[in-house]
């Protein structure tokens, strides 16, 4: 019995003695205080820094003592763990930090066009496109939902982070735009006296209608037997009541009477962007030309008819200007000869008869196909052509 009670009594001291040596450990055990706390959470890509932390034991500073062991990269999600670790009195603490990097930045949805959109009456909206870019997946265009209303398209994102983005575009259904009438061939157009006036056309387009052509009128005061300024009126109206005009001027004027001698002027090369000047200012001057034109080039062959439409004569150049596959063979010079003959006859209704060689019919520049010239000044009267050379020059070939 005595035996029991003295091995309780050590039971209890030993007891005793380890509770002071904790209490003791506790006491003396360095401690660590984290600023900001034991768990923060930090965007993407952003900086990480240190909140901070302050270690101390009883009367005793040990912050510079810290060591502190792993790494954030804020490159990618998740959630990193740094510790921090101080020694002081053979006792070691020991703190960890838990740091989760988030992606809390919503995906940008950008609109191809207006976030209001204009919408023919009866029709349905086109998609115009749209793409989605996140910070952190990049490109997932393909992710957007899109649901379709009456009047309204909501496109909705959602990147791997959950972060969500809406965005709409509004549908007006209206046509409040004009038809657009575009005239071909020259305005002003100058037109001379007693001769018959020809339409030039039209090209016309409606953001909303399919077939307007049949719509549209033309109406003129042209009194082609006396000088004066015109009008011819193009006017169109859609299903939707927009309205347009256009006009085009026409100047009816005389030819000057010629007296004394005479002067053939001549032009090649054209016609060109400077070709409506120069029949501008033959016009002012009642004096008539010979155009010895190039093809090649589509878009001046409406001045192809004025030239003609004005009194001048239109002759032959070529269909190209390049020596060495124009005098490459006489079937080569037959070719580019009858090709610009035949546009100017497809435009101008006229079957040009008279050329002119590039650089002349006695040039050097076809020298790299020794006689060639030779031949060709008689071939081309066989073929029904005849050529004229100029004997003053304002330096053309």
């Amino acid at each position: 019995m005595k035996r029991k009670v003295i091995i309780k009594n050590i039971i209890l001291i030993l007891l005793i003695i380890v509770l002071i040596l904790l209490i003791t450990a506790f006491i003396i055990a360095p401690k660590i205080i984290l600023k900001g706390g034991k768990k923060i959470h930090i965007t993407y890509q952003e900086q990480y820094n240190d909140p901070g932390y302050i270690a101390k034991t009883i009367g005793q500073d040990l912050t510079t003592k810290v060591r502190i062991e792993g790494k954030v990269n804020t490159d990618k999600l998740g959630v990193y763990q740094i510790s921090y670790r101080v020694k002081s009195n053979y006792i070691t603490t020991v703190v960890k930090r838990k740091v989760v990097v988030i992606d809390d930045v919503k995906p940008i949805i950008k609109l191809v066009g207006s976030k209001k959109i204009k919408v023919c009456p009866g029709n349905k909206y086109k998609e115009l496109g749209y793409s989605a870019i996140d910070n952190y997946d990049g490109d997932i265009t393909d992710k957007v939902q899109i649901e379709e209303l009456e009047d309204e398209i909501i496109y909705t994102v959602i990147d791997s982070s959950f972060n969500k983005s809406v965005i709409k575009r509004k549908l007006i259904f209206i046509d409040d735009e004009a038809p657009v009438i575009s005239l071909k061939g020259d305005n002003p157009y100058y037109l001379i006296k007693d001769r018959n006036y020809n339409e030039f056309g039209y090209n016309i387009s409606d953001n909303c209608a399919l077939e307007i052509n049949s719509k549209v009128t033309i109406s003129n005061n042209i009194n082609n037997n006396v000088v004066g300024t015109y009008n011819v009126i193009y006017s169109v109206q859609d299903d939707f009541g927009n309205e347009t005009k256009a006009i085009r001027e026409v100047n009816v004027y005389a030819l000057a009477k010629q007296t004394g001698s005479t002067i053939y002027l001549t032009f090649d090369d054209g016609p060109s962007s400077i070709t409506p000047q120069v029949l501008n200012i033959l016009k002012e001057e009642g004096v008539k030309a010979t155009f010895f034109v190039l093809g090649g080039r589509n878009e001046f062959d409406y001045l192809l008819k004025r030239i003609v439409d004005e009194g001048h004569t239109i002759a032959l150049h070529g269909t190209s200007h390049n020596y060495y596959s124009v005098y490459a063979s006489v079937e080569a010079y037959q070719a580019d000869i009858n090709g610009i003959r035949q546009k100017v006859k497809n435009v101008t209704g006229i079957d040009s008869k008279i050329i002119r060689f590039i650089g002349g019919s006695s040039n050097t520049v076809s020298r790299f196909n020794p006689g060639i010239m030779s031949i060709l000044v008689k071939e081309v009267q066989n073929w029904g052509f005849q050529y004229y050379d100029w004997n003053v020059s304002s330096g053309d070939s």
